[in-house]
């Protein structure tokens, strides 16, 4: 029987820290940035045109709901963009009136 701790390929779980609102989180390096913030506990943080709170919908970078700022660039889908080691993530509030 083998154990993970043998996998011939010798990956180990390779820590990373991104901020968050200017907050450090820890996550795992190969994690989209949604799972970083999955896994620190945050279910939400972005809010949609009417205030509704929006996290992960779809999970494939299909829809908009998981939509965050990073490093600089808007509208980034945290589910389908991989964490960064100090990456700086920036939640967005609702779609701005004129986007254009």
């Amino acid at each position: 029987m083998r154990l993970v701790a043998d996998d011939p390929v010798g990956r180990r779980d390779v820590p990373l820290r991104i901020t968050v609102d200017g907050e450090p989180v820890a996550g795992i390096a190969g994690q989209t940035i949604a799972g970083v913030l999955l896994a620190a506990g945050r279910r939400a943080w972005r809010t949609g045109p009417s205030g509704a709170p929006r996290g992960v919908f779809c999970g494939i970078g299909v829809c908009f709901d998981c939509l965050v700022t990073v490093n600089g660039v808007r509208d980034v889908r945290a589910c389908a963009r991989r964490a960064r080691d100090g990456d700086a993530v920036t939640t967005q509030s609702r779609l701005p009136e004129n986007p254009r």
